[in-house]
């Protein structure tokens, strides 16, 4: 594996992170119920509660998949806290597209992903780690993700550091369009269905649901990925804490779809970070190795 391939990868992991579990907009179209009634008052309040619900119950298990035209499938499994800024652990499978390729010439499909505040670290291996100085885990600081990339690694940084499940909840709020699809089972939890679809267009004149400052926001982020619609689905249990949210959109690098699972609302997460005598820091692999010749795509 040529260095040059070693850093490519090193900004193709950084990007994708962005699109696992925990992304706002990283998560398949569930099925609309026909004939969805159009939310009113009381059901505009029962998504509010469960955005303030899902915020503050501060932790839980998450379980995605993802994939973004040929870009990339992926598969997330682990937990995730965010009540002091986001941390947790995942294990990121990549199952086709070019990444599933990248990765498979550094020596593995899966890898782990540690979450904190500042930066998330990503283990690669061996083979990897024979062209990082023989380490094995990469540093991305979100700061030098934003410096990077510009507006998409702006993009990025606030992605991973803000990204939370109620986001999902907060799109909806701000589709304009939200129906009740139903009442369905999933996972064994009984849970209220409701769906819509955001226009990115449409969303400065919106108001009501989601203060100026936060659709001027969102309609930001939306735009860097390159998505002008994005329909959304979430179900919702009994203690308005979100159970499962699935995604949809027209992306700048094809179709992005993905489905996301959440349950044991509460649970302990630690994350910590890893031996720095095994870490190598993004920003000095690529100062070492000269401007990146490429990556994979980002959402802008």
């Amino acid at each position: 594996m040529k260095s040059t391939t070693a850093r490519r990868i090193s900004l193709s992991v950084a990007v994708v992170a962005a699109l696992t579990g925990v992304a706002a907009c990283g998560s398949g179209k569930g099925d609309k119920a026909a004939g969805g009634v159009a939310i009113h008052i009381s059901p505009i309040a029962a998504l509010r509660n469960a955005e303030q619900s899902t915020d503050k119950a501060d932790s839980a298990k998450v379980r995605s998949t993802t994939s973004i035209g040929n870009l990339m499938s992926m598969t997330a499994n682990g937990a995730l806290t965010w009540g002091d800024g986001l941390k947790g652990n995942l294990t990121i499978t990549y199952t086709g597209g070019q990444m599933a390729e990248l990765m498979r010439k550094a020596g593995t499909a899966s890898m782990e992903a540690r979450y904190l505040p500042g930066a998330y670290y990503a283990h690669m291996s061996d083979a990897y780690a024979q062209h990082a100085g023989g380490k094995h885990w990469v540093r991305y600081a979100y700061d030098d993700l934003a410096k990077l990339g510009g507006a998409s690694g702006s993009y990025m940084k606030d992605q991973l550091q803000n990204s939370t499940p109620n986001q999902s909840v907060k799109m909806l709020l701000a589709s304009g369009d939200v129906k009740k699809a139903g009442e369905e089972t999933v996972s064994g939890v009984r849970t209220t269905h409701y769906s819509g679809t955001v226009n990115v267009a449409d969303l400065a004149g919106k108001s009501g649901n989601l203060s100026k400052d936060q659709l001027s926001a969102l309609k930001q982020q939306l735009d860097q990925a390159g998505v002008t619609t994005d329909t959304i689905d979430i179900w919702v249990n009994d203690k308005n804490l979100l159970v499962k949210k699935s995604e949809r959109a027209d992306t700048a690098h094809g179709t992005m779809t993905s489905t996301a699972y959440y349950s044991d609302y509460g649970v302990k997460v630690s994350a910590e970070a890893p031996p720095a005598s095994d870490t190598k820091d993004f920003a000095d692999l690529l100062k070492s190795g000269g401007t990146v010749a490429g990556g994979a795509g980002t959402r802008s």
